[in-house]
């Protein structure tokens, strides 16, 4: 049994920000921060006060999570990033609200005595003697304190109040991470115990100390213990009243934390054979009862959460083909008007978007790709709209001339037409890289709506149904928003946006199969028309091929496929490996890295030859290098057992915040179930006979920071978790169970009146039974056997919420 929590974000948009740049406008951008590390940062949108981001990301965490932070800052090309503001919703706000936060906050001015981080280890007790009782505190270490000064460390001390009286540690100089091991007695008031402050600070020598953070503890609580030991989240001081609430803007977010308790996979066999065995049979067999209730039953609030999870389980289970078709037959049971086809977001529709997204996000950048990043690169200006079309000074010097509007239509329907002849081109060339499992399921969809529409006014029916969810669904949002599917790194500007929207209706006209509404829409799109029809035929000839995939050779490809060891990520990265006890010099070298489910390895090219690599059950943590280390806040480390079984440091440089955060995910997931992986280790580098984080001499010593190998991004492709995903379903239907019984019971009532065919009333009911009898088996597993807090820090009690 283990507990997993994972962290949903949503950054929506902002408002009435501060102008921070001359022009009276802002270039913002936001930071999240898991405990104070940054995780994510966000596109920044240019020269706006109100930019929207609309991205979304979900992490997942250790149970000791605390908070979640964001950032709002303004980007300098010349200058350091300024602050903004920030907002935080500690782990306490976001339990009470188990359905989500949404909504708008007002960014806080930035208080050093607020921006405190790390823990710091404390052994409290209480010493009987001759005399009066002894209050004592020993100070061990503390960790990941706030880098206060410009060196990228701090010079920490601890000052302990009790009483009325004040007793300080000595000052550990250039350190995140100090060691003091130094006790502090106090005379007991035992008549009233009162409380104990523990504080951190940064010694400096010119300036004021910098305050790090501080602990408080009930000592009335410590006379019952005695003794007490452990690791303590070091708390910020008292918020000042602030006078200035909104005046630096406001930021929506829509943040869930989910906490499940995972039970060991036995448990979730009956629910998930269940589920199978409801796809397994053809509908004259089984009509497909439970998965019809499931989705009458799933509101639209939560549908896309339950399709990607239905998704997952079902290609855990080899099943997802059938899974999906009968979504489709159930779909197709109750459409009355074909042009209403696949056209809500009911299960199938949002079930597919996910399937595509999961298993073809790499044959999507393999198609889109080159296209998105002429557009980006090139950044013509494109505009069809007679209403929105700019009139500009066009010639060289002296030769000047306004362009007419119609120039402007015409050279605009040209550049469009050449990126529509590219994605066109593209997708054609594009059947044998499209995954068999994709190609299959569309052979399935294709077939039911022939089947369903035979009629020959309906001839174009089967290609609309494909490309609702190939073009309208899949191609078409990712042209729209390509950072949002991990084409491009930044949003698009004005200009290049506007070009990605037109080159997206497009995409959709030709979807559509270039019908008379689609084309009536927006009659200034009609420039386009020739390439729309042509879209048209050709798209038609690439859905003819790519459906013709026999099942033989549906399972050759996915056998293929299964042998070959494919990339889980891979780019350019900068290496340097630590050799030696010299001083490490910042001398990187560029390098081409590959991360399978087998090794890490990297080679000069892409394609030259492996140089050497890391084989993934040998590695034994993945985490960040301190800036100090390297002068660069974008190196990661990965600690792993070398050939003679002596742990080795291999050091790789990022080129941003997000890239080295996912390289860190990828990393930690594929190694998650490793032997042997560490759980602490030295943020910085071993140098001059000494670890620069801690100060230690020995090499070999034990790291001074806890290692975060459970704090991963969620990727499009991330290894399936059969036990999770069973567990969401589980939980889902758990907390749906009355309904289904409640809509069972009016689909019994209405066949009994007439109004609907027979449902097979003895399957379904016996189905639904098993249904009942399982979740109820599970709810008792999880009842019997409630994960324990041991990995939460026991003395917490004792401290005093500040």
């Amino acid at each position: 049994m283990a507990k997993r929590s994972s962290l949903s974000l949503r950054i929506i948009e902002g408002k009435n920000l501060p102008a921070k740049d001359i022009t009276g406008s802002s270039d913002p951008y936001c930071i999240v921060k898991i405990d104070n590390e940054p995780i994510i940062r966000t596109a920044t949108v240019w020269k706006t006060l109100s930019p929207f981001w609309g991205e979304e990301y979900k992490v997942h965490l250790p149970p000791t999570f605390h908070s979640v932070s964001f950032y709002v800052m303004d980007e300098d090309a010349l200058s350091r990033d300024d602050v903004i503001g920030k907002v935080c919703l500690t782990r306490d706000v976001l339990a009470e609200h188990p359905k989500g936060y949404s909504g708008w906050l007002h960014l806080k001015e930035i208080d050093p005595d607020e921006e405190v981080q790390g823990e710091i280890h404390l052994q409290m007790e209480i010493v009987k003697g001759q005399g009066p009782q002894k209050l004592r505190c020993t100070v061990f270490e503390a960790r990941d304190l706030a880098r206060k000064d410009r060196n990228g460390a701090s010079d920490p001390f601890v000052r302990v109040r009790y009483n009325g009286k004040t007793q300080e540690s000595s000052v550990v100089k250039k350190s995140c991470y100090p060691r003091w091991n130094e006790t502090f007695e106090f005379e007991l008031d035992e008549s009233a115990p009162g409380t104990l402050c523990v504080e951190a600070w940064d010694w400096d020598l010119v300036s004021k100390n910098d305050f790090l953070g501080k602990v408080m503890f009930n000592i009335h609580g410590l006379q019952a213990a005695q003794r007490e030991e452990g690791w303590f989240w070091l708390r910020p001081d008292q918020s000042k009243k602030r006078v200035d609430e909104g005046s630096l803007g406001s930021l929506q977010l829509q943040v869930w934390l989910r906490d499940e308790t995972v039970l060991p996979s036995s448990h979730y066999q009956p629910l998930v054979q269940l589920l199978c065995q409801e796809v397994k049979l053809s509908p004259q067999e089984h009509p497909g009862q439970l998965i019809s209730l499931i989705e009458e039953t799933t509101t639209a609030e939560c549908r896309q959460e339950v399709a990607t999870n239905m998704v997952k389980l079902f290609l855990g289970q080899g099943l997802i083909k059938e899974f999906l078709d009968l979504l489709f037959q159930l779909e197709l049971r109750r459409t009355v008007e074909a042009n209403t086809l696949f056209r809500s977001n009911s299960l199938a529709s949002k079930s597919m978007e996910s399937f595509l997204k999961i298993s073809g996000m790499q044959y999507l950048h393999s198609v889109l790709g080159p296209t998105i990043n002429r557009v980006f690169e090139e950044k013509k200006y494109v505009e069809l709209d007679p209403s929105k079309v700019e009139i500009k000074d066009v010639g060289c010097s002296g030769l000047h001339r306004i362009q007419t509007e119609s120039e402007v239509i015409e050279q605009s329907a040209q550049t469009l037409q050449s990126y529509l002849g590219g994605l066109l081109s593209a997708i054609g060339r594009s059947v044998k890289m499209c995954p068999a499992v994709i190609r299959a399921t569309f052979r399935q969809l294709f077939k039911r709506v022939q089947e369903h529409f035979p009629e020959n006014k309906h001839q174009n029916l089967k290609f609309i149904a494909v490309t609702s969810f190939l073009c309208l669904r899949f191609f078409s949002p990712a042209i729209m928003a390509p950072k949002l599917f991990h084409l491009r790194e930044k949003h698009a500007d004005a200009r290049t946006s506007r070009t990605l929207l037109l080159l997206a209706k497009a995409i959709q006209n030709m979807g559509n199969m270039d019908t008379v509404a689609s084309r009536a829409k927006e009659a200034w799109m009609e420039p386009l028309q020739p390439m729309v029809q042509q879209g048209v035929t050709q798209l038609k000839e690439f859905i003819t091929k790519l459906i013709d995939i026999e099942e033989k050779e549906e399972l050759d490809l996915q056998r293929a496929l299964n042998l070959q060891a494919l990339p889980v990520k891979e780019g350019p990265l900068f290496i340097h490996k630590a050799k030696g006890k010299g001083p490490l010099l910042p001398s990187f070298k560029k390098l081409h890295f590959s991360l399978t489910s087998e090794a890490l390895s990297f080679a000069k090219t892409p394609s030259s030859k492996k140089m050497s690599f890391i084989t993934l059950a040998n590695i034994q943590a993945a985490e960040k290098v301190e800036e100090k280390s390297f002068g660069s806040s974008h190196v990661m480390q990965i600690i792993y057992a070398g050939d003679t079984g002596q742990s080795e440091t291999a050091y790789l440089q990022c080129k941003c915040m997000n890239e080295l955060n996912q390289w860190l995910s990828a990393l930690r997931k594929v190694c998650l179930n490793n032997q042997g992986m560490l759980g602490s280790y030295h943020p910085g580098i071993f140098r001059g006979e000494k670890w620069s984080c801690c100060h230690q001499k020995e090499r070999t010593s034990l790291g001074c920071d806890k290692t975060r190998n459970r704090v991963t991004l969620q990727e499009w492709n991330d290894p399936l978790d059969p036990d999770l995903e069973a567990q969401l379903v589980y939980r889902h239907l758990l907390g749906v169970q009355d309904t289904m019984r409640e809509k069972y019971l009016e689909l019994r009532a209405l066949e009994a009146a007439g109004n609907i065919p027979n449902i097979q009333n003895e399957a379904a009911e016996d189905g639904l039974t098993q249904l009942f009898q399982v979740l109820q088996d599970l709810e008792r597993a999880h009842r019997s056997g409630p994960l324990t807090t041991a990995d939460r820090e026991k003395n917490h009690l004792l401290e005093l919420q500040t």
